[in-house]
């Protein structure tokens, strides 16, 4: 499994990508996402976006179903990803009870009422955190 930041893919391979899995921001996903290649195949994708000063925000993960086993070998990547960058905590948004299963697994911890989840709120789902050490 390879992170390839999306603005040094091959542009024709993110768009077959894209046109397979609608719902993705391509802006976003070029300007602060990576895709997910395993065989030369493109099989999901992320954003890790900067919100302050070693604060991160992990949108649009997407894993294909035949990969999905791979999702918790996929989070732990974006976490050493995230520590490369010198991040000191990174923000998720899930959507699925699933995820959160995962999320908490992996020792992320839930978010109620903190200064990020009023600025960025959302309607439905959980916030999550995990400090990156």
């Amino acid at each position: 499994m390879n992170l390839i930041p999306a603005n040094q893919m091959d542009m024709e391979k993110v768009e077959q990508f894209l046109e397979k899995n609608e719902g993705i921001n391509k802006s976003s996903l070029v300007r602060a996402g990576y895709v997910v290649e395993v065989s030369g195949e493109i099989v999901g994708c992320f954003s890790l976006e900067t919100m302050e000063e070693g604060i991160y925000w992990l949108k649009q993960l997407y894993i294909n179903q035949t990969n999905a086993s791979k999702l918790p070998v996929l989070l732990e990547a974006i976490l050493t990803l995230a520590k490369r960058q010198q991040a000191k905590s990174v923000y998720v948004h899930s959507h699925q009870p699933v995820v959160d299963i995962l999320l908490e697994a992996l020792q992320f911890h839930p978010q109620k009422e903190k200064m990020f989840v009023d600025k960025y709120q959302r309607d439905e789902g959980n916030w999550w955190l995990y400090h990156v050490s």
